[in-house]
């Protein structure tokens, strides 16, 4: 099935098996919908992954078929990028290098707006694209399903890993470095970039970064794997 989803404000083709919507893309929102009813109040979601997984791609998917299906909740997804600290600050602590790591996004920010998210009024930044800034509460949250992803939400590392206890589901997804490399740098090139200086990031920041959402997560309560072909398998007993 072709679709084409919203993702960071822009509209891009995305593609996914029929089998794999019915077998486990609907399954999982049948999941959480019936946690958000049992619960009768929103829900949040924590889908953490590293660079490359398409988290973004996946919660547009999920939003979409959301609303395709009445007896499904509705789903909104949010990105935890419009936390990373502005530029000038990153400057400032020489850390500009390093933008996308833990240490280059506002915890206490993110804390705090996670706490929120119960409220029926709360809003939700953004990272602009064009401006490569976040933007303050641009989001209005209003979805009964509501799913946070990013690449640190589950780290387990001081001060990251108390994120966990906002999340009432949380799913990570994996995939090998192999992969991921090829697409990140794949992607950059696809942008504008040279091969080298692809590969030159890759070896700065996001190599760095796929590392260590591989190797310093927490363990979620579902676990999700990507293929090379870019498609998404797992075995959950309890939803599928």
């Amino acid at each position: 099935m072709k679709l084409n989803l919203s993702v960071n404000g822009l509209t891009y083709p995305a593609y996914f098996s029929d089998d794999e919507i019915e077998h486990l893309h609907l399954p999982w929102l049948q999941y959480l919908t019936q946690q958000q009813k049992l619960l009768e109040r929103r829900i949040i979601v924590f889908l953490a992954a590293p660079p490359g997984v398409g988290k973004s791609t996946l919660c547009g998917l999920w939003q979409w078929l959301s609303e395709q299906y009445p007896e499904l909740s509705a789903l909104q997804g949010l990105a935890m990028d419009g936390f990373h600290h502005y530029n000038r600050d990153l400057q400032i602590a020489g850390l500009s290098h390093k933008k996308g790591a833990p240490e280059t996004f506002d915890l206490a920010l993110l804390q705090r707006y996670l706490g929120q998210l119960q409220n029926p009024n709360a809003l939700w930044p953004i990272y602009d694209r064009q401006l490569h800034e976040p933007v303050m509460d641009m989001v209005e949250v209003k979805a009964p399903i509501v799913v946070v992803e990013g690449n640190w939400l589950l780290l387990n590392e001081e001060g990251w890993r108390d994120l966990s206890r906002y999340a009432d589901v949380s799913l990570f997804i994996s995939a090998s470095p192999q992969l991921l490399k090829s697409r990140l740098v794949g992607r950059k090139v696809a942008g504008g970039q040279s091969s080298e200086n692809a590969e030159a990031f890759y070896a700065m920041t996001d190599g760095p970064n796929v590392q260590r959402v591989l190797n310093e997560s927490l363990t979620a309560d579902m676990r999700w794997q990507m293929a090379t072909d870019g498609s998404y398998h797992t075995s959950i007993p309890s939803i599928v």
